[in-house]
């Protein structure tokens, strides 16, 4: 009934969709203007305690660090030296703006802390503004004020967390840039799995997706506040979901034309057919999302909200728009091919065959593999990226923050921030093992009546393991609300995972339900869910030895080890990858299960089905891969450690799992796989 009423109003279809494209695209810019950068935890003490920074004392500051002004003299000078400490003073006398907070060597009692050897540095927290760098407006005026000042000969240097963002360079750029390399990529795997004009059709597809999507994530704006990180989902994951669908039906479509069906008729099959497939692949995807909407926390919800949207939108272009435009120019498409395409692949069916022979040594081996993989996630530490993998290249805030570091002065660049009315509060601090210095600043902005405002400056990056300790250690002895960036990482653990359980339960529950009511069967989705379990956390594994142990990060990606994985990676690519991996499971299944029906032996299902859809299988999870390599490229650690652990997932789930472990265990477990309440087994 569907089909059928898609069909007889194919041009309506068609010039809707266009419609949709058009404003989708013309208006997609905007929608990338009101995304939100802010990654709030309410009810978190180190939140709220930043929250009342921000409030109580203005400027910069709580969840956004400082910038970090350093002066490092030549060889053979000293801050000593005639006329230096001159110098430096009427160099640092030039950060003092209304509204901005300083702690320099002219603000405090004892300016020891900030002269170290022969580097000096201060803090500023210009006030700062929403968006992808917050003192974007301030820095521009920082650089000015200390334009042509020098100090012994040495120029002052603008370091800090924003600054080492920027200078890695094209954190602006468009989200286009991405979205060209994936579609590149895909163009090059879908020309050599077509042979013809037909394509292009995918990728047509995918530009509907992303551009209507675009549009309701607009809407979506209007209402909530909608991270950032959405705009990369749609592009590129929705580049590769939405050919991914396109793929599958289309493959189908060519399959039955092959075997003698008109045109109509094919598109009629397919939807039957791979459409059904395609339907249940993306409702999986979208309740795999659930695992970030109920989540309490505003951002990773927004994630999910606009995550589930692209591939709802996927799969009713590819239920409505597609077969239209394939039931009125489709077999034009197939330009310049002459020959009818094969509905099987030789080398898939050989795998098949040598799979089922050797099911039990197949399923053995490919789990061990998956496990040795996985074993790295043991060691998983939760946190932001060191500062040392931010801070390659050499940019003026790179040199800067290389100076501090030999001079043993890196706890400057995100000190924990202590709220307190108690006088002896730095003193007490100073003793904490780990705590470098508590500054005492005298200037304007660090006093609100009997409120202090104390940065707490450690002796390590508080992302790295010593340095997290020392946090909780300032926490426990802390007499007063404690903030800053590394506080507040430490709550996001606890606010992102303390409950998780229940939702990724949840999440299993619904998905288990659907996938045996699409495959009348109560072995595959358990078996499903096993071999999905194992997938990822293989994946969580690689990503943990890459970036976090640091075997390949700089030979892959240009930087160092970032020394943990950033707090919303593993909810975040576990929501994603649970949904994209499961659409291959549902792609493979649905094929065996309906061999079976036809009256196949389940060895013989198992065999034509991955021979019917190796070939769609690879070439879809190729051009998500390539749609995740070019995540990769955008200038974020946080972003390129999300796609890496999306590009192994599906690589791994499109060789080991659906390649061996998936027809081995159909082969091993025979009679099981076909069990359903009710209904009798007529064969094996």
């Amino acid at each position: 009934m569907w089909t059928e009423r898609i069909l007889r109003h194919r041009r309506l279809v068609m010039l809707g969709w266009l419609v949709l494209a058009i404003v989708g695209g013309a208006l997609a810019p905007k929608a990338i203007d009101r995304l939100s950068y802010e990654f709030s935890f309410p009810g978190q003490p180190a939140y709220e305690a930043n929250l009342k920074i921000q409030d109580t004392f203005g400027g910069g500051g709580g969840n956004v660090d400082p910038v970090v002004v350093t002066v490092t003299l030549p060889e053979g000078r000293s801050f000593t030296d005639p006329g230096v400490r001159d110098e430096l003073a009427a160099a640092f006398g030039r950060l003092q703006r209304p509204g901005w907070r300083v702690a320099s060597p002219l603000d405090v009692a004892d300016p020891a802390p900030f002269i170290r050897d022969r580097t000096a540095f201060a803090l500023v927290y210009p006030p700062f503004t929403p968006g992808p760098g917050p003192y974007a407006a301030a820095l521009p005026q920082l650089e000015g004020a200390l334009a042509g000042v020098t100090v012994a000969g040495a120029q002052p240097l603008v370091t800090g967390v924003d600054p080492l963002n920027e200078s890695g360079g094209g954190s602006d750029r468009p989200i286009i840039v991405e979205i060209a390399l994936g579609a590149g990529g895909a163009l090059v795997v879908l020309a050599l799995a077509f042979g013809s004009v037909l394509a292009l059709v995918p990728l047509l597809m995918a530009a509907v997706a992303i551009t209507t999507t675009f549009l309701l994530v607009l809407a979506l704006t209007a209402g909530v506040d909608v991270s950032f990180i959405v705009q990369y989902l749609v592009g590129l994951i929705g580049l590769g979901v939405a050919i991914d669908y396109a793929l599958l039906l289309i493959m189908r479509w060519r399959e039955e034309r092959a075997n003698g069906a008109d045109n109509e008729q094919a598109v009629r099959t397919a939807m039957a057919t791979a459409g059904r497939a395609v339907v249940f692949s993306g409702v999986t995807v979208a309740i795999s999302l659930l695992a970030l909407v109920v989540l309490p926390l505003p951002f990773l919800r927004s994630v999910g909200l606009g995550g589930l949207l692209i591939p709802l939108v996927s799969v009713l272009v590819a239920m409505t728009l597609l077969p239209a435009l394939l039931a009125s120019v489709g077999p034009r498409l197939e330009w310049p091919r002459r020959r009818p395409p094969k509905t099987e692949s030789r080398a898939w069916l050989s795998v098949g065959r040598f799979v089922v022979r050797h099911r039990w040594v197949s399923a053995v081996l490919a789990t061990a593999a998956l496990v040795v993989l996985a074993l790295p996630v043991f060691g998983l530490r939760l946190g932001s990226p060191e500062l040392a993998a931010i801070a390659g290249g050499d940019s003026p805030a790179a040199v800067g923050y290389r100076n501090l570091v030999d001079a043993g002065a890196v706890g400057a660049l995100r000190p924990v921030e202590l709220v307190t009315t108690d006088p002896a509060a730095a003193a007490s601090l100073d003793q904490v093992e780990g705590v470098w210095t508590v500054v005492t600043p005298n200037g304007p902005g660090w006093v609100e009546g009997d409120q202090r405002l104390l940065p707490v400056l450690l002796t390590d990056d508080p992302a790295t393991p010593a340095g997290a300790e020392t946090v909780e250690r300032v926490r426990a002895a802390a007499t007063g609300e404690v903030g800053g960036t590394a506080a507040q990482d430490a709550d996001a653990v606890e606010a992102i995972y303390g409950d998780s359980w229940w939702v990724l339960a949840l999440v299993v529950v619904i998905t288990f339900a659907l996938l045996a009511r699409a495959l009348r069967s109560i072995w595959l989705p358990i078996k499903a869910l096993l071999l999905n379990v194992v997938s990822i956390a293989a994946a969580y594994g690689l990503t943990v030895w890459i970036w976090q142990d640091g075997h390949g990060s700089e030979a892959l990606f240009g930087t160092e080890s970032s020394g943990s994985i950033t707090v919303w990676v593993p909810i975040a690519a576990f929501s994603f990858l649970f949904g994209l991996s499961m659409d291959y499971e549902v792609f493979i299944l649905s094929r065996i299960r309906e061999g079976h029906d036809a009256g196949l032996s389940t060895d013989e299902a198992t065999i034509h089905g991955i021979g019917y859809t190796g070939r769609l299988v690879t070439s879809a999870a190729l051009i998500l891969v390539l749609a995740f390599i070019a995540l990769s490229t955008v200038p974020v650690v946080d972003v390129k450690i999300f796609a890496t652990t999306l590009a192994l997932g599906i690589a791994l789930d499109a060789t080991i799992v659906r390649g061996v472990l998936t027809p081995a265990l159909v082969a091993a477990f025979g009679r099981v796989n076909w069990w359903w309440p009710g209904k009798r087994q007529t064969h094996s």
